[in-house]
């Protein structure tokens, strides 16, 4: 069985995402479960983790009442305020959602990264979601790697989940080579943290989209390299499949994404790890109930 462990869904108001802008039409719409079912069919992926895309608890509660009617999707990372002194009983409201899987905070996004990082309440709050084996997922861009690395170490009990690779910027790979280097190797210091594992999603996107209408010969070759990168690093037990829809439809379109992972998976795994990276791991991972 696929699982697509990386999808989001809305309903389009500019104002509750800043981040989509007017060049990008294709977001600036309604992002149902409807609308990626008929390209998931067609690539044989049945079921999906739907990842907040707000950042309010109205999101959580907005992801959950898609998933009681939607049974293909398993779980859902909903957002929460996790340096709040009152997250136990904010938590609380969620009780008895058994595909409650997880929660993301955009550390992307943080003006100051390492001041939040090092807040006693995101510790307390992350602590939190551990003790009741809830996934944290960790969302950096490339050179943010360095600063979540310690951070990861010290949560180390439950499951963490970094999410796109890292987002290495591989639009610059080919004028600046050194940006490569210092992402992998901040990449493979991550990856020493047994209790961190990794989705293969995101990467078209990293590519200079906005200027060509696909990925280039060599964007492919450095997505490639990417998951070939993260492979050594995580080994086939901690890597999983997202394809990031409807987001990643600016760089490519959903059997486009899904074609780019299936050529590498079949190229690179056996029989076994295959099933892991497609669906086993996530399983594992997220406590999924198929």
């Amino acid at each position: 069985m696929k699982i697509d462990t990386h999808q989001h869904f809305w309903q389009f108001k500019p104002p509750d995402f800043p981040w989509i802008s007017e060049d990008m039409p294709i977001l600036r719409r309604h992002q149902r479960p409807a609308d990626s079912r008929p390209d998931m069919d067609r690539c044989g992926v049945l079921r999906l983790i739907a990842v907040q895309a707000r950042c309010c608890p109205e999101e959580t509660d907005y992801l959950l009442d898609l998933a009681a009617h939607h049974p293909h999707i398993l779980g859902v990372v909903g957002w929460t305020d996790l340096t709040s002194p009152t997250l136990e009983a904010d938590l609380a409201r969620w009780h008895g959602q058994d595909k409650l899987k997880g929660f993301r905070h955009l550390l992307q996004d943080e003006p100051d990264l390492a001041a939040l990082l090092g807040n006693p309440a995101l510790a307390q709050g992350v602590a939190c979601l551990q003790r009741r084996q809830l996934v944290f997922e960790v969302l950096v861009l490339a050179h943010q790697l360095p600063l979540v690395s310690d951070f990861c170490a010290r949560h180390d009990r439950h499951a963490l989940v970094l999410d796109h690779v890292g987002k290495p910027a591989i639009r610059d790979w080919l004028t600046a080579p050194e940006s490569r280097q210092q992402w992998t190797h901040q990449l493979q210091q991550l990856a020493r943290l047994s209790h961190v594992s990794c989705k293969l999603s995101g990467l078209v996107t990293e590519t200079d989209w906005p200027h060509q209408d696909a990925p280039s010969a060599a964007d492919m070759q450095h997505i490639t390299q990417c998951f070939d990168l993260a492979l050594g690093a995580f080994g086939p037990e901690r890597l999983m499949f997202g394809s990031d829809w409807p987001v990643c439809q600016l760089g490519a379109d959903y059997p486009g994404v899904h074609a780019i992972a299936q050529d590498w998976a079949a190229s690179r795994l056996d029989s076994q790890q295959q099933k892991a990276f497609w669906g086993g791991n996530a399983v594992r991972i997220y406590g999924l109930t198929i």
